[in-house]
């Protein structure tokens, strides 16, 4: 279940405080593939798992950017702000992948709300989010990302 934030002003309250922490999402050979065809990326390590098998990581592994494409999935487990009149990305200002992500693998993210800032069209908010692999020592991805927002 989401952290609920009943307001604009309630989630700036918040900042400096870990948001949460969302259930765990498998990934699957056909994510990747949709993924592929979406973004005319069809690299082998991605796609071909029988060439891949013999590869650096003994199977496909899932784009970089479809792990990161994932977080506002997570992010709605994680969090939801009520009475919002729009919420946009406004881009990343970190963003690692320390880690591939193995077809099959289960990912979660945790996000903290780092900080806070009015603007002239509503407040500008920076959520740091680390998406770790079960049983992995390192984080698939950490990102930094800046989102643009209003209140109703």
């Amino acid at each position: 279940m989401p952290r609920v934030f009943d307001s604009l002003d309630d989630f700036k309250a918040a900042a400096g405080e870990v948001l949460g922490t969302s259930g765990w999402m498998t990934i699957t050979q056909e994510q990747v593939d949709t993924f592929a065809d979406a973004t005319h990326d069809h690299q082998w390590i991605h796609v071909d798992p029988e060439r891949a098998a013999t590869g650096p990581f003994g199977g496909t592994i899932a784009h970089g950017y479809l792990t990161l494409a994932l977080l506002p999935a997570f992010a709605e487990e994680i969090y939801t702000i009520n009475g919002l009149a729009f919420g946009m990305n406004y881009g990343a200002n970190k963003l690692r992948f320390p880690n591939p992500v193995p077809v099959g693998a289960k990912l979660r993210a945790t996000a903290t709300l780092k900080e806070t800032s009015d603007i002239a069209i509503g407040t500008q908010g920076v959520v740091s989010f680390v998406i770790e692999i079960d049983g992995a020592d390192k984080p698939a991805c950490v990102a930094e990302v800046v989102y643009v927002m209003a209140g109703a």
